[in-house]
């Protein structure tokens, strides 16, 4: 695709990046040729705008690995490596890596991410179809993922983390604010959420589930050792802790608030050790089955 002057001009840029493509290419170029360009002379936010301008493209790019100051690509990137960028990447399409990637600033994919490495980003990920590592997966900034996410082994994310179809991690997930899934979370390990977890399905862990606020799910909630919240906890279906279920003081403990009572002994049974204190609804089952 060529991107004329007129073109550009009429996408209103600033005056001092317009004053430059001009300078650049006169009458206009390639799109892809004009991205490259404004990235080596690092002019990556320019480069940024114009991909949210004009979208992304059906070119595709084979490489056998990627060590860069930024990549901005209007296609889909295929790397047959790792990628080690210092700064920003942004891809229009899908980005495969046979290694893992290091990001220096924000990973911003418009479709499929997948690498068969770890994923390591200092700023924000922004996916918008699947998340797919074979290792783990930090983020030191917000995670969004439109799609279904997959990590073989952690995922760590210090900001707020919001999942747009079912999740599977491997091993322990540690949200640094709000977990928002709207599927189904499944987790090997401990999950812990700095805020808030609100799940529209079910959630199940190996180990223990923490929420500091509310802890909510549609369906049911399942974890091998203890499922505690700082504040409510409340269930469309059943309750199953091996440890225990603890809410915050003053709040109270709510199962089967999408089941019918007369129905809540077989769809809305709460089993731990224990009777939690602070049981305000469902059907206590006693301690869960080994």
């Amino acid at each position: 695709m060529v991107l004329t002057r007129s073109f550009v001009r009429a996408k209103r840029p600033c005056t001092d990046g317009f004053r430059w493509f001009v300078r650049q290419f006169n009458d206009g170029g390639h799109y892809q040729e004009l991205l490259d360009r404004m990235v080596a002379a690092g002019r990556v936010g320019d480069a940024c705008w114009l991909l949210e301008q004009f979208g992304p493209t059906d070119e595709v790019r084979e490489v056998d690995a990627i060590d860069a100051e930024a990549i901005v690509f209007s296609g889909t990137l295929r790397v047959r490596g790792g990628v080690d960028v210092e700064g920003i990447v942004r891809v229009g399409r899908a980005l495969h890596a046979g290694g893992g990637l290091r990001v220096g600033g924000d990973l911003i994919v418009g479709e499929d991410l997948r690498t068969e490495g770890n994923v390591r980003v200092t700023g924000r990920i922004d996916i918008g179809g699947d998340l797919r590592a074979g290792w783990g997966v930090e983020c030191a900034g917000e995670l969004r993922c439109a799609g279904e996410l997959r990590a073989g082994w952690a995922l760590r994310c210090d900001g707020r983390l919001h999942l747009g179809g079912n999740a599977f991690v491997g091993l322990e997930l540690d949200a640094g604010s709000e977990l928002r899934c709207a599927k189904s979370l499944q987790v090997g390990g401990d999950i812990v959420a700095a805020e808030g977890l609100r799940a529209e399905q079910g959630v199940t862990a190996g180990g223990s589930i923490r929420a500091d606020l509310h802890l909510e799910a549609g369906w049911g909630i399942k974890a091998g050792g203890l499922i505690s919240a700082g504040g409510a906890i409340r269930v469309g279906e059943g309750l199953h802790a091996g440890e225990g279920i603890e809410a915050g003081a003053g709040y109270g403990v709510f199962a089967g608030l999408g089941v019918h009572m007369e129905a809540w002994e077989a769809g809305a049974r709460v089993s731990a050790p224990h009777k939690p204190a602070a049981l305000m609804s469902g059907w206590w089952a006693g301690p869960a089955a080994c």
